[in-house]
């Protein structure tokens, strides 16, 4: 909606910036691109900080068309560096061209690092000063530079070569003597760093370890290069779910949301997958297909076939949901895989012999009471069923935990493991085993 001026009205009536990108995200891309250039450049920066806004790639091509350049300058350089890497090469080149040189360069700097590594998701607008200063002088110095800063969670202290020495809280700082040199707030504690290429969820767990608010990247020359902050962490770890449970649901990560995706891009993320899991199940037809004799012989066998398979899936798959969250948040590492084996096997058998016991008694129920005739071998084929759901739910469980540390092992993501691939692979081994049980307990009765 319109006011009189012939601007959105929400762009008088919202202030926070969180609120307009919610607001941007409720228009179509043209609406938002128009809407955008009515505001002007601080809420524009401000706004564009936010990850979650879904146009800002389309905007930020709007402004290099429109030769506006201010608000690209302002924009913290490590979010410029991630908008940029949407954009093709010609028009990476074309903006880039146009920033300041200390823009540019800090923004190449970001763009070099793989996006799932500290220095990938870092900034490089932090606070450094020399080791000299007193407390007043640094103070002074937080004044005059603080807007060109993202934060100010903490100043990093550097010797004469740059390298970094020591880490001084901001409210450490703010409440010492103003005479006071740094080093006299040192305790000689060494900082905690990290390097470049660490891994980001390396970062998110010294950050959480540790509590910080920030944490340092540093070379190898221990001169600091950048910090990643909690709010960076924070944003790409909740990207990173967001892929891991489109795969975990059995389909590849859309990176939109869900409206803005067109149609053919939502049939090729998802046909794949399907596809795959199409190719698999095909094995368990092949199963099936294998054991018709026994089934024309046994037609009672096939009306559990359902019960056998899904039960061995869904103790899989709690299994893969238990060890991706495991070794995601570090508490299980790839050398615990014989760890891990040792207690799901266990597991698997308690739970298979109480799952086994219930449908048991189901079928001694449903047959004594008349619901339904099994017919005189009624027994045998209620053990059948509970021996072969010990068995198939063991071996879920055993799958469904060592797929993730295999899959980890040969370098891909453990979040691969979705549920849909564990319920296929248990599915084939889930028949031979049940027909296998069937064959020992029924050979020269029904079979």
């Amino acid at each position: 909606m319109l006011n009189h001026h012939g601007k959105p009205a929400f762009l008088n009536q919202l202030t926070l910036p969180a609120d307009l990108v919610v607001a941007l995200n409720q228009l179509d891309s043209k609406q938002a691109i128009s809407a955008a250039r009515l505001m002007d450049d601080e809420s524009l920066v401000a706004t564009l900080e936010f990850p979650e806004l879904h146009h800002a790639v389309n905007i930020l091509l709007d402004l290099a068309h429109h030769q506006r350049w201010a608000p690209l300058e302002t924009l913290a350089e490590d979010r410029l560096a991630d908008l940029l890497q949407s954009l093709n090469h010609k028009e990476q080149e074309r903006i880039l061209s146009h920033l300041s040189q200390p823009t540019r360069s800090s923004v190449l700097r970001l763009m070099h690092y793989p996006a799932d590594t500290a220095g990938g998701i870092m900034t490089t607008e932090f606070l450094q000063v020399p080791i000299g200063w007193t407390v007043e002088r640094t103070l002074q110095h937080i004044r005059e530079v603080e807007s060109t800063r993202e934060t100010v969670y903490a100043i990093y202290v550097v010797n004469e070569q740059k390298q970094l020495q020591f880490v001084v809280p901001l409210r450490k700082l703010v409440c010492a003597d103003p005479n006071a040199e740094l080093i006299a707030l040192w305790k000689g504690e060494s900082p905690v760093v990290v390097r470049a290429l660490t891994d980001k969820e390396a970062v998110a767990q010294i950050i959480r370890r540790h509590d910080y608010l920030a944490v340092p990247v540093v070379d190898e020359e221990h001169t600091i290069i950048g910090i990643v902050t909690v709010d960076d962490v924070i944003d790409t770890l909740m990207e990173e779910a967001a892929e891991d449970i489109s795969r975990f649901g059995g389909a590849e990560h859309i990176g939109k949301p869900y409206l803005h995706v067109n149609f053919w891009l939502m049939i090729r993320k998802r046909g794949g997958w399907l596809a795959a899991l199409f190719l698999g199940e095909m094995l368990t037809a092949s199963a099936m297909q294998y054991y018709e004799f026994q089934l024309e012989k046994a037609v009672v066998l096939a009306m559990f076939i359902p019960l056998i398979m899904s039960s061995g899936g869904n103790s899989g798959s709690q299994a893969t949901s238990l060890l991706i969250r495991g070794l995601a948040l570090g508490e299980v590492h790839l050398k615990d895989w014989w760890r891990v084996l040792l207690r799901e096997l266990p597991t698997g058998l308690i739970l298979g012999t109480l799952l086994g016991a219930v449908g048991f008694l189901r079928i001694e129920v449903w047959q004594h009471a008349g619901l339904f005739d099994y017919g005189e071998y009624s027994l045998l084929i209620a053990f059948t069923i509970w021996v072969a759901l010990v068995g198939i739910v063991t071996f879920g469980s055993c799958v469904g935990s060592m797929l993730p540390f295999l899959l980890q092992r040969v370098g891909f993501d453990p979040a691969s493991a979705s549920a849909p691939l564990v319920a296929t692979l248990v599915d084939v081994i889930g028949l031979v085993i049940y027909f296998s049980v069937a064959a020992l307990f029924l050979t020269g009765t029904l079979l």
